[in-house]
């Protein structure tokens, strides 16, 4: 319990000054960081020197996210003649490449790779890890944008927002957090792969390279990509129980800041204590029944003579603890980041749904920027609901919603649904999914549900079970990775869009209180009512039906 309190409790102390100091970064007020503008502006010329209505906003956006495709597209498939690839890395099938660019442009990383065994350093670095920054700036641009428009501002520019998130934000954080881990005993060299002989006579070669910066924005940015296949469970990504607190720390800190930045850009501080409770309780949930679930041994040791009161240690780090996979297996997938610190594939069945959960919410802190972004789609919502009991004309922060901006929230909350939903029924009941699982039954189902909900969700986490290096795979889940990361962006901005065309109202006496407990329970049994009606039959069929099954 104290080690889920110091990494929880403590990232949340820390959030509060990172997300004053984001405001400043993201939104300043006049004369504060005027410098930075005018670099800014200069750097990005005629196209940074005006404010933008979210429809431009919205294409300097995609405009730039097609060109990170392109880009990283371009240096995955030509590694192969490029520099900056001491171990001779050859080429790539296209279907993986389209899937790998499509995953780091969409702040996914879902990986169908081993990083050591199929990347350059020049790939890893000058494609993939220049996108775990872009990607993840693009969001907190996004979010900033997005909450300037409910304050009753212009939203800014998109291209001014994105320099601002990537050179303020996630650079100097970013730093700090290298150094941290390179005290840690994390690798950071250009040299090729190093060559041991064993105490067997045996040669060895250890997989090296400029691995402590890679992982450090791959935390921060919500990214989630390792530098090595086994994520962080492999030791040199992770090599001690302080290196494990320090990268745990780092999957929810910019995250939880982004809730502060959001109610400090239009002055309703109280009223992101609330959203930042709501998500707060949301994962303290997950993580009390990940813990739980997962003190119960695994099946697999039912018959034998072992101690069994130690709970499952499968697929576990015991260097970090019993309780350490558990919690890494929530947070990573409250929000979007998808690093793993234990195997998945090898949680308890119920303790496995704990994470699905996470990433059906997809709003309990979520990626940087569009955590706070989807936790605006449930609230739009639920206000409308709420308007609609009380008979009053719903308003969030004075700006009237009505039922143009509640089809565009809950369109954006059911394309969710439908591709984690839609994917997974096609997959299983074709040989496209069925011919690639290692399990049959209700964790073979698992798996596929996993994974597309992993791909909708910018997760990138995986049931590690599954084949799903092949096209089919490939391809699918490269659509639904991308569809999945634009879609609840454009929306909350067409949202706040048609928002800024009414006329404000003075809040009074008689509108819904955004800053008190009613909200507060409004929001989550708005959240947990949308969930469980579109997800629980799913959950019977994988990791409920796999639990009654299987688990005595």
């Amino acid at each position: 319990m104290f080690f889920v309190v110091l990494v929880v409790g403590g990232t949340a102390l820390i959030s509060w000054p990172l997300g004053r100091y984001m405001k400043w970064a993201m939104d300043p007020n006049r004369g504060e960081a005027g410098g930075f503008t005018r670099l800014f502006q200069s750097i990005g010329g005629a196209t940074c020197m005006q404010d933008q209505n979210w429809k431009r906003y919205m294409v300097a956006m995609l405009a730039f996210n097609i060109v990170m495709f392109v880009v990283t597209f371009g240096f995955l498939a030509l590694q192969q003649a490029l520099p900056l690839n001491p171990d001779g890395k050859g080429a790539l099938e296209g279907s993986l490449i389209f899937n790998t660019a499509a995953s780091f442009t969409s702040n996914t990383n879902l990986q169908h790779y081993s990083g050591e065994v199929s990347l350059s350093y020049l790939s890893q670095l000058g494609g993939l890890m220049w996108l775990q920054f872009v990607s993840a700036a693009t969001g907190i641009a996004a979010l900033a944008a997005l909450a300037r428009g409910l304050a009753g501002k212009p939203l800014g520019n998109f291209f001014v927002d994105l320099q601002r998130a990537t050179f303020l934000v996630l650079l100097p954080v970013a730093f700090v957090f290298a150094i941290l881990l390179v005290l840690g005993g994390v690798p950071m060299t250009f040299d090729g792969a190093a060559v041991a002989i064993t105490l067997e006579g045996v040669q060895q070669t250890i997989a090296r390279g400029p691995v402590a910066a890679f992982v450090s924005i791959k935390q921060l940015g919500t990214n989630g990509g390792g530098f090595f296949g086994p994520n962080s469970t492999h030791p040199l990504e992770n090599p001690s129980f302080w290196t494990n607190i320090i990268e745990m720390v780092a999957i929810i800190l910019i995250p939880m800041a982004c809730v502060w930045m959001f109610g400090r850009i239009f002055e309703r501080k109280r009223h992101a204590m609330v959203i930042f409770a709501v998500m707060l309780g949301f994962i303290a949930v997950k993580i009390a029944g990940a813990v739980y679930f997962e003190s119960a041994p695994t099946e697999a040791f039912a018959n034998l003579s072992i101690e069994q009161t130690v709970g499952n240690l499968e697929g576990k780090e015991l260097r970090f603890g019993a309780t350490g996979g558990p919690l890494w297996s929530v947070l990573t997938t409250s929000t979007s980041n998808g690093s793993v610190g234990a195997m998945h594939d090898s949680l308890n069945p119920m303790t496995g749904l704990m994470p699905m959960i996470g990433m059906w919410l997809n709003s309990t802190f979520g990626g940087v920027g569009v955590g706070m972004i989807n936790m605006f789609l449930y609230i739009v919502v639920g206000v409308f609901i709420a308007g609609m009991m009380i008979g009053r004309t719903p308003e969030y922060l004075g700006w009237r919603v009505e039922a143009r901006e509640v089809k565009f929230a809950l369109f954006a909350l059911l394309a969710h649904g439908l591709f984690i939903l839609g994917g997974t029924a096609i997959f299983a009941a074709t040989p496209w999914g069925a011919d690639t699982l290692n399990n049959v039954g209700p964790h073979g189902f698992s798996e596929m549900l996993y994974e597309f909900t992993s791909a909708s969700a910018n997760n990138g986490s995986g049931f590690e079970g599954l084949g799903d290096g092949t096209v089919p795979w490939n391809i699918a889940t490269g659509i639904v990775m991308l569809l999945a990361r634009f879609i609840p962006i454009i929306l909350p901005l067409a949202i706040v869009g048609s928002l800024s065309a009414k006329r404000r109202s003075v809040e009074s006496s008689g509108t819904l209180s955004v800053e008190s407990g009613v909200f507060a329970t409004m929001l989550a049994s708005t959240i947990f009512v949308i969930g469980a009606l579109t997800f629980f039959p799913a959950a019977t069929l994988g990791p409920i039906a796999e639990h009654v099954m299987f688990m005595n």
